[in-house]
């Protein structure tokens, strides 16, 4: 099972440092039962990318709960045996834990497939949509514009190799 961590480029040079995503347990983002039913598809490649974009914005959060974090979301996808990813079958189709899952131990990042980041041109949008998020979730639609700006920006892909100029 693929599972996308969401972090924040300190939590990477962290995780960099340290050889793993941790410690546990960790919550992440996969291709749930729940995350099926709610997507409506088949395709594994589209229920993966709507997983990868439920931890973006959970980076997203990380990032505005941290005023000195740099503005650029990340995510490190890494594929983990299916027991190692639990859902809270308490959650259903809860909109803010959809595709949600808990991992009990720290994960190697030799084991991650890829990391996922935004570009430079994307940190004026996040660092709009971090100061707007607590505004969207009270229901201002202008705020959960500017939150949804930021979400227009896809994520690059990184080879875990280029971590190192990644957090340069």
């Amino acid at each position: 099972m693929r599972v996308y961590v969401p972090l924040t480029l300190s939590g990477l040079a962290a995780a960099h440092g340290a050889g793993e995503v941790g410690p546990g347990p960790l919550t992440a983002y996969a291709v749930t039962p729940g995350l099926r039913e709610w997507y409506v598809s088949d395709d594994i490649e589209e229920l993966e990318y709507a997983a990868l974009n439920r931890a973006a914005a959970a980076s997203l959060r990380m990032i505005a709960g941290t005023p000195d974090e740099a503005r650029r979301r990340v995510v490190v996808a890494v594929d983990v045996l299916d027991g190692a990813a639990v859902a809270d079958p308490d959650q259903g189709l809860s909109a803010a834990s959809l595709g949600e899952v808990r991992i009990a131990a720290a994960l190697p990042l030799a084991k991650a497939a890829a990391v996922h980041v935004d570009a430079d041109d994307a940190e004026k949008d996040v660092a709009a949509a971090a100061a707007a998020l607590g505004a969207a979730d009270l229901g201002d639609d202008d705020a959960r514009f500017t939150v949804d700006g930021a979400e227009d920006h896809e994520l690059l892909w990184f080879g875990v190799q280029e971590i190192p100029q990644l957090i340069g």
